[in-house]
């Protein structure tokens, strides 16, 4: 697919599906390019499509089929929106960190990867009863190929990413705050469903 240059094809690009219930289209929106009127599309549409496609069907489908709507806050970055965000202090990290992250048509180092920032309504309504955000961290950690998790402290709300080459690291800004788990530290491996006991059982997994 060639670079977004007309409305038309800006319709087409939000038209790619990239699994069962997700359109590139959930992807495009940004508070901070609708505010500053600045626009946010792939450099590499085909790059940022097979990136959230991977993303979508490895990790938010089984999410949605397990707890219900995944609600995105914070999907596709265009390098330009981003770097604005970050300059500005709008809570994005820079291009450099953001490559294979937010930017899904920008590879890092190591490889492919996509980033959204999502809400599920279900963990939201688990920590207001009282629930914790380690709960989901550790049945994503047993359940799905992610890559990175960062949780945070409005709505439960909290980066997950897919990357060809996974970090399986999770962090937050939620006490207790800093990393939770990464390779190396001796809560990583093994089994860790007595954390998240009552949990639904899992669905979508392939």
């Amino acid at each position: 697919m060639k670079p977004v240059t007309s409305y038309e094809q800006l319709e087409n690009l939000g038209r790619e599906r990239l699994s069962r219930h997700f359109f590139m289209r959930d992807f495009l929106h940004s508070e901070i390019a609708a505010w500053h009127q600045l626009h946010n599309l792939p450099d590499d549409p085909d790059a940022a499509i097979a990136a959230g496609r991977e993303l979508c069907e490895r990790l938010l489908e089984p999410l949605q089929a397990t707890f219900g709507r995944v609600h995105v806050r914070s999907g596709y970055r265009s390098p330009a929106v981003n770097d604005f965000g970050n300059r500005n202090g709008l809570n994005c990290a820079s291009n450099e960190a953001n490559r294979a992250g937010h930017i899904w048509d920008l590879p890092d180092d190591r490889g492919r990867g996509a980033t959204a920032c999502i809400v599920l309504p279900w963990l939201a309504d688990h920590v207001e009863r009282g629930g914790r955000w380690t709960d989901m961290a550790w049945w994503i950690h047993d359940h799905l190929p992610y890559s990175s998790l960062y949780f945070f402290p409005k709505l439960a709300a909290f980066n997950i990413s897919w990357h060809e080459q996974p970090l399986r690291r999770i962090d937050s800004y939620v006490a207790p705050r800093g990393c939770l788990t990464k390779p190396g530290m001796p809560n990583h491996a093994g089994s860790h469903a007595s954390e998240y006991a009552g949990f639904p059982a899992p669905a979508g997994l392939s």
